[in-house]
């Protein structure tokens, strides 16, 4: 091999190499880009998980206060059918009151 030719081959792979190194870096370049963008992304999807999940919790504290529970239902239940007992109660006293007040006036205008 001639000195011309080792140095055409040199340049060729260099030229090869400079290529290769050239295309490597816009590569690299457009991956940090996207890197970034998707670091700003992510932080921000953080961010807003964490505002839900504060936002989640308040809400469950609420819901726990304001809202009834089994144990309070049942209570609920109990007093109202006891409350409706009674009126019953009272309706079935009514009942026999009247027919005693009827059972004077009629005992009364067969006496006269």
């Amino acid at each position: 091999m001639t000195p011309e030719e080792i140095m055409k081959a040199v340049l060729f792979f260099l030229t090869v190499a400079g290529a290769g190194w050239g295309i490597w870096w816009k590569i690299d370049s457009r991956v940090k880009e996207g890197e970034k963008a998707t670091e700003g992304r992510v932080r921000a999807a953080e961010e807003k998980a964490e505002k839900i999940a504060v936002d989640l919790a308040a809400h469950r504290l609420h819901t726990s206060e304001v809202y009834a529970t089994k144990a309070g239902m049942h209570e609920q239940t109990a007093q109202l059918l006891r409350a409706i007992e009674g009126v019953g109660n009272r309706i079935d006293g009514l009942h026999e009151r009247l027919d005693r007040a009827f059972e004077r006036t009629t005992s009364r205008s067969a006496s006269r």
